[in-house]
């Protein structure tokens, strides 16, 4: 099974990702991932990047392409992979087509899980997280117990200082831009399937079950 997740900030992705490779026993692919593996093991494409980044700019697609291919071929990707954080753009999407194509494979589902902008501010804007042990809580969707205190540490929780509703509107908007020209192209290649994120996280993981067909 070879996937892409897509979804905006708040979405809910990373619990959805836990429950898919567990599911269907592939590695977990993030670019964020696999750029500190390269640049940490100093590998020629982590050195090339890095350059880029010490610089404050953005590592070009080409690049980006490249470590992702160069991650695919790895062993434990032959039966399937699940890729989070790329593509982000559709230059991006038709370079990994063209990569897999090359390998004699091609991508079998993108899954977008879709929230509404609105539920997705008051998520973020809700969130608390213990300063301890990280554990994340919502002010009205999932409480601690005591206020402001950590049931599983006793730990204080804070509230990130980019969760306010301005900038979490601004990084939302900016994904939804982005992404409607990657959505627009898995749409028209038959491939995407969009699940509603609104809904309890157990029933988003059936959705995305049921859709996959396995």
């Amino acid at each position: 099974m070879r996937l892409i997740l897509l979804g905006p900030p708040g979405a809910g992705k990373g619990t959805q990702a836990s429950g898919i490779i567990e599911k269907y026993q592939i590695p977990h692919i993030s670019t964020g991932d696999i750029f500190r593996k390269n640049i940490k093991e100093g590998t020629e494409l982590g050195k090339k990047a890095k350059g880029y980044m010490d610089q404050g700019l953005l590592v070009p697609d080409e690049l980006v392409v490249a470590i992702v291919e160069d991650r695919l071929k790895e062993d434990d990707c032959k039966d399937g992979f699940l890729l989070d954080g790329f593509p982000r753009t559709e230059k991006q999407a038709e370079a990994l087509d063209e990569s897999l194509s090359k390998m004699g494979v091609s991508m079998d589902k993108v899954i977008n899980v879709s929230v509404d902008k609105n539920v997705l501010v008051e998520r973020a804007v809700g969130r608390r997280i213990c300063k301890d042990c990280g554990a994340t809580y919502h002010i009205k969707f999932n409480p601690s117990t005591k206020d402001g205190v950590c049931d599983k540490c006793g730990g204080a929780l804070y509230q990130r200082a980019d969760d306010n509703e301005e900038t979490v509107t601004k990084r939302i908007e900016v994904y939804l831009n982005e992404t409607q020209p990657l959505i627009d192209y898995y749409k028209a290649r038959n491939i995407l399937v969009t699940i509603d994120g609104e809904q309890d996280i157990h029933k988003v993981f059936e959705d995305i079950v049921a859709a996959l067909g396995a």
